[in-house]
């Protein structure tokens, strides 16, 4: 079976994986799956930073890094489970207009 691949459906792979590159990243209802990856570091006197603290932990917070792992996930279960993904998609696809729009 050969999966055609309209503009739409390209426009809605992109838009899904940037919303859900940002949510792996920087949004803090994910932060408990960063949180054993990060260490916090003391850069002044008064102020701190989570910096990485092993591979996965820059693999989690490096934009580009999770933006491609975004993709791949996205485009693999559109591929192969197209009926159950076209609902994520359309989903992180809205959030992900939504975010850009605000």
């Amino acid at each position: 079976m050969e999966l055609e691949l309209t503009w739409m459906a390209f426009i809605m792979l992109i838009l899904a994986s940037y919303r859900l590159t940002h949510l792996i990243v920087f949004d803090k209802i994910t932060e408990f799956i960063r949180k054993p990856f990060l260490t916090t570091k003391k850069i002044s006197p008064t102020e701190t930073k989570e910096v990485p603290k092993s591979k996965i932990g820059y693999l989690l917070t490096c934009y580009w890094c999770a933006g491609v792992w975004s993709a791949i996930f996205l485009g693999l279960i559109y591929l192969w489970i197209p009926d159950i993904a076209k609902y994520l998609i359309f989903i992180l696809a809205i959030a992900g207009v939504q975010a850009i729009l605000e």
